[in-house]
């Protein structure tokens, strides 16, 4: 039923092993002046017209995952044009680890904006400290362009993968971005003495193969995952094009990394030039291929592929990391699954939502037509968005 504030509840009990969020709270965000979502850990599909706010209700939760969202925007973009400038998403979250209160908004201190994160009622470091207890996976329409745009795409979809196999990975990847920025500001202010710069380069390397080797571990148990992978949907092989990682391939950690402040060291002069480090993990690409769809046909490059296929081998990917997710985690990662049903033949529609079911995931699909979920009625909660407002329909 609709709530007085503009919230739905949906009313079943969350089932052992699940991960959920039973409350979804949000306030001044994007088109949402105030909405309230009561939850149960099924499947959750969000239909209604474009421009609704069904993404927007997407965009929120994945705040509550490290890193920007899933549009990577800036935070005072995410602030409700009529509102005051600041914006919250709140939501409590169950688990086989118990329940726990978090969230995430800005505020305006003297015309200064200021993200807060908050873990059970304590002021938390950042985003990073979600990973700690929700694993949170998206896709989105922007992402079916992964395999042929720059690089930088396709590595922060890696660090999402990895982000679930391994929290602490946000952590490094957050470390490493701060130490990387310091030595780019010494290099381009060129103040500080050779031994400073020494210590802030060995740091540098130090956290880079750390970086480096979570994203080496990750990929080598998703290709295994993916190996097992049954069912309409290609298989994807995954591989690293990194200085780094390759090193690891052939040599101790410890050598790699001294070889990397070396390189870091010797390049001062040219990276400075450059406006920043010519190698390193912020360079690393993930490769991937489609396999033959007979045995002995020739390998594709995910890029050559056509785009059904393209979205195909994403969900593929998606659903290979959230098995391994459920698995050394305990339970299945919320999916934010934006428009994914519409693009989808029937088999591959069926085989989507009956993975999901077996994950026991809470996904959350969103689309115009209401028909394209058929299959999961009875085992889903249906919402209808209408307006930047939320209608239980079942």
């Amino acid at each position: 039923m609709e709530t007085a504030r503009g919230g739905v509840t949906a009313g079943a009990e969350i089932a052992t092993g699940t991960l959920a969020l039973r409350r979804l709270m949000l306030t001044d965000f994007r088109g949402y002046r105030e909405a309230s979502l009561n939850l149960d850990a099924r499947p959750l599909v969000l239909t209604g017209p474009n421009g609704a706010g069904k993404t927007n209700l997407l965009e929120a939760v994945s705040m509550l995952a490290p890193g920007r969202g899933l549009r990577r925007a800036k935070l005072s973009e995410l602030a409700r044009n009529d509102g005051a400038g600041g914006w919250a998403v709140a939501a409590r979250i169950e688990g086989p680890h118990g329940s726990h209160e978090v969230g995430t908004g800005v505020t305006l201190d003297g015309g200064t904006e200021r993200r807060v994160v908050r873990v059970d009622g304590r002021n938390a470091g950042g985003p990073a400290a979600f990973g700690d207890l929700l694993g949170i996976q998206w896709l989105t329409p922007q992402m079916d362009r992964l395999f042929i745009e720059a690089a930088a795409s396709r590595r922060r979809f890696l660090d999402r993968l990895v982000f679930g196999i391994d929290p602490d990975h946000a952590r490094r990847v957050g470390a490493y971005e701060r130490v990387m920025r310091s030595r780019n500001r010494l290099l381009k202010e060129r103040t500080g003495d050779g031994s400073w710069m020494t210590a802030l380069e060995a740091q540098m390397a130090a956290t880079a193969i750390a970086v480096a080797a979570a994203r080496r571990d990750a990929v080598a148990w998703l290709s295994a995952a993916l190996e097992k992978s049954v069912g309409p949907f290609p298989r994807a092989r995954l591989a690293l094009e990194g200085e780094l990682e390759n090193g690891l391939d052939q040599e101790p950690a410890v050598e790699v990394e001294q070889r990397f402040a070396d390189r870091l060291k010797a390049n001062r002069s040219r990276d400075a030039a450059a406006g920043g480090a010519g190698a390193g993990p912020h360079r690393t690409d993930l490769l991937v291929w489609m396999a033959g769809h007979k045995d002995g046909a020739p390998e594709m490059p995910a890029a050559q592929c056509s785009t059904g296929e393209q979205k195909a081998l994403l969900i593929a990917i998606v659903l290979a990391n959230a098995r391994l997710e459920t698995a050394r985690r305990g339970a299945a990662p919320v999916l934010l699954l934006d428009e994914v049903a519409a693009h989808l033949d029937p088999d591959r529609r069926a085989a989507l939502f009956g993975e999901i079911l077996a994950l026991n995931a809470q996904a959350w699909l969103t689309g115009t037509d209401r028909d394209w979920f058929d299959e999961l009625r009875g085992r889903a909660a249906f919402v209808a968005v209408r307006d930047a407002t939320v209608r239980l329909e079942e």
